[in-house]
């Protein structure tokens, strides 16, 4: 930057009413100081798996920074994706599953990328799993629901019946998981493909028939900064925030693995 100086070297009247706010810009632009972001809020948009998880989150985040507020939008990662590319106002982009972040990246309208949790599936069912299901093989002889395809749950339920060569004939295709969940709670299907997460998050009213790790799916949880977000700095942290020792233990007790 350039002051004008006027004659004999002292400064003009344009340098003598520098702004206050300018000199100390440039007192710290030479001491390095460091400052938090403005008051702002920002919006996350979110894997519907991460509902609960991320209230706690959000809680823990806004301890440590005050001046932001964090608002969400759950839905299926796929549908939170396209609101991306479509520009809806969404700060942050929290996915289940890599499938739904990887075109962002290459389309340039995330960055920052990180993993910051696993999650695997489980079977739900009434909490006194009437059909008296035991296994991925009992199902074909049952009522049950996944995830539409395109979203990850639902991938993850396709690619699972192929590992394990089990037909894949839902009674229908949920639009997430939390939807597919709801069918479980009301009792309308014998059974829903869902995450761990999820069983542990309905409590008492739904019963969760494990998968043998060997035979099961691993989905990992990716998030990223909005490239058109007018929060940057303050969406950065959160991103950030998720891999910290203290979401990482939000996210272990919920049921998350480590990513």
């Amino acid at each position: 930057m350039t002051i004008r100086l006027g004659p004999v070297g002292r400064p003009s009247r344009a340098g003598r009413a520098l702004p206050l706010t300018l000199a100390l810009g440039l007192l710290c632009a030479v001491a390095g100081c460091t400052s938090s972001p403005p008051n702002s809020t920002i919006t996350v948009g979110a894997a519907a798996s991460l509902t609960d998880v991320f209230s706690d989150i959000a809680e823990a985040f806004t301890a440590a920074h005050p001046d932001t507020t964090v608002t969400f939008t759950f839905a299926g990662s796929s549908t939170i994706a396209e609101q991306v590319r479509q520009g809806a106002p969404i700060d942050a982009f929290a996915s289940a599953g890599t499938a739904p972040m990887s075109p962002l990246v290459g389309e340039g309208l995330v960055n920052g990328v990180v993993d910051f949790a696993t999650n695997s599936l489980q079977i739900a069912t009434p909490k006194n799993n009437p059909a008296r299901i035991q296994s991925l093989a009992d199902l074909p002889n049952a009522t049950y629901v996944v995830c539409q395809l395109e979203v990850p749950c639902g991938a993850a339920a396709s690619e699972l019946f192929a590992r394990n060569s089990v037909p894949l004939a839902p009674s229908s295709y949920e639009s997430d998981v939390r939807a597919v969940l709801t069918k479980v709670i009301a009792d309308e299907v014998d059974a829903g493909l869902v995450y761990v997460t999820d069983v542990l998050s309905a409590g008492r009213v739904v019963a969760g028939v494990d998968i043998p790790a060997e035979d099961n799916i691993t989905t990992t949880y990716q998030a990223a900064v909005v490239r058109d977000t007018g929060a940057s700095e303050a969406a950065t942290l959160f991103v950030e925030f998720l891999t910290t020792d203290e979401a990482q233990a939000i996210l272990a007790a919920a049921g998350f693995g480590a990513p």
